[in-house]
């Protein structure tokens, strides 16, 4: 592992108010809980299509922790992995200090998994990320969604925002995939699937 890199953090998810709660946003809502936590401030980046905020874990107390880069794309999920490839090629990230934080239908609404590559289960984000970074091989945060009700097209689903009930455990959820994180940064994904998946 690098000791000079920084590790790439990024929240998938849509740009633009009317997309801002939506299910498939919660990696932008992560990001954002990571750059209060790690005195980060996002603003555009100069060498990517996305926003961007630098970071340190232990922050504010000495400064001392990892470097984190966050990153939201500005592409649309879609084109996500362009962005990705930009900022991890200029600051050297090798793909072993990239996590990407992004909904996942496959896991119950109330969970969230770590892993470490794998399949992209029909998520576009991630479909891009590893095109673009011609890997699977990085890590993620699967922030579970669970299935749509009856026959609810997944693309609707997805671009709908937490129900009323959902809401009232969100933010508890989306700090526990921010503590998944920095656990993965810190000690690794499988170190993090141990402490957090039996919860």
């Amino acid at each position: 592992m690098s000791d000079e890199a920084p590790w790439l953090v990024v929240g998938l998810g849509n740009p633009g108010r009317e997309y801002a709660g939506n299910r498939h946003n919660v990696g932008f809502m992560v990001a954002d809980l990571l750059a209060s936590r790690t005195g980060g401030k996002f603003g555009r980046a100069k060498r990517a299509q996305a926003e961007a905020a630098e970071g340190r874990l232990g922050f504010p107390n000495g400064h001392s922790g990892p470097r984190l880069l966050l990153l939201k794309p500005l592409t649309y999920m879609n084109l996500s992995g362009a962005p990705v490839v930009a900022l991890s090629q200029f600051f050297k990230i090798p793909v072993t200090q990239v996590i990407a934080v992004h909904d996942e239908l496959d896991v119950p609404f109330g969970q969230v998994r770590a892993k470490m590559g794998g399949g992209e289960g029909g998520h576009n984000g991630l479909r891009s990320m590893s095109k673009s970074l011609a890997t699977k091989e990085y890590a993620r945060v699967r922030f579970g969604i669970g299935r749509p009700p009856g026959r609810q097209d997944p693309a609707d689903y997805v671009l709908s925002d937490f129900s009323g009930a959902e809401r009232k455990e969100l933010d508890f959820l989306v700090d526990r995939a921010a503590d998944m994180v920095e656990a993965i940064v810190q000690e690794g994904v499988e170190w993090a699937q141990n402490k957090y998946h039996g919860v």
